[in-house]
């Protein structure tokens, strides 16, 4: 018997009245959990095996499977499925994790970013991208990726406002290194200084925080192309709901 907190981040039809689940938890990572029954309608699992419904599980490991045993219900999240936006991003953040964790690897601090995430996506309705963009630096950095935007990456020297940012290098170019990377994307020193603060301040604290709104769409563009290249993938589908 194992007993965690987990997170539904993904599920799949199984015969007529059960799940297949994709559940990140606290203490055992991504997990598949076979949730039998669940999609009876009077099943006891059925608000427990919805996406984004976060919980404390009860688990017991079978061959292929984990199977829950018993399940308290946290939050299901619901206000999250209340608006178009809100849960296009909020498939989004569940395919960042999907996409780039392996199974059954533990990280106690990405349970974390995305439980506080999700429920932060659940609670605002104005400004959702500087929230999602900020995520996605906390999280590309949880993940091991983290940018280098202090100085150059190539040569360690200090900023200027005509600067470069390399994927490949993963992080920022001045002047005298544009030729390290000739696809690196043009930025200056308003980007940079938004990629901090969205960095170093909490989810609620961000929200005293200006900044342009074209800005932040080309600040989710480069994170989005920074995660895919480091994580080696193509796409992520949820934001093809989106248009950004």
């Amino acid at each position: 018997m194992i007993k965690t907190e987990g997170i539904v981040i993904g599920e799949t039809r199984y015969k007529e009245t059960s799940k297949i689940l994709n559940i990140y938890t606290k203490e055992l990572g991504k997990i598949s959990v076979m949730a039998q029954g669940a999609l009876r309608p009077k099943s006891q699992l059925l608000a427990v095996t919805q996406m984004f419904s976060c919980s404390e599980f009860q688990f017991r490991k079978g061959r292929n499977f984990y199977y829950i045993i018993q399940a308290d219900l946290i939050d299901t999240l619901y206000s999250i499925r209340e608006s178009i936006e809100r849960v296009s991003y909020g498939f989004y953040i569940l395919e960042l994790l999907n996409k780039s964790v392996p199974e059954e690897e533990a990280n106690e601090k990405l349970f974390y970013l995305l439980k506080k995430g999700l429920f932060t996506l659940s609670s605002i309705d104005d400004e959702i991208l500087k929230f999602i963009v900020a995520y996605e630096l906390k999280y590309v950095c949880f993940l091991g990726y983290r940018p280098l935007i202090d100085r150059c990456v190539s040569c360690s020297s200090n900023l200027s406002n005509n600067l470069k940012f390399s994927i490949s290098l993963g992080g920022v170019l001045c002047p005298n290194c544009f030729i390290e990377d000739i696809g690196a994307e043009k930025i200056d020193l308003n980007f940079i200084t938004a990629l901090n603060q969205l960095l170093y301040n909490s989810f609620e604290d961000i929200e005293d925080i200006v900044i342009n709104k074209e800005l932040l769409k080309c600040i989710h563009s480069l994170l989005v192309d920074y995660i895919l290249y480091n994580i080696d993938r193509k796409e992520f589908k949820s934001l093809n709901l989106l248009k950004i």
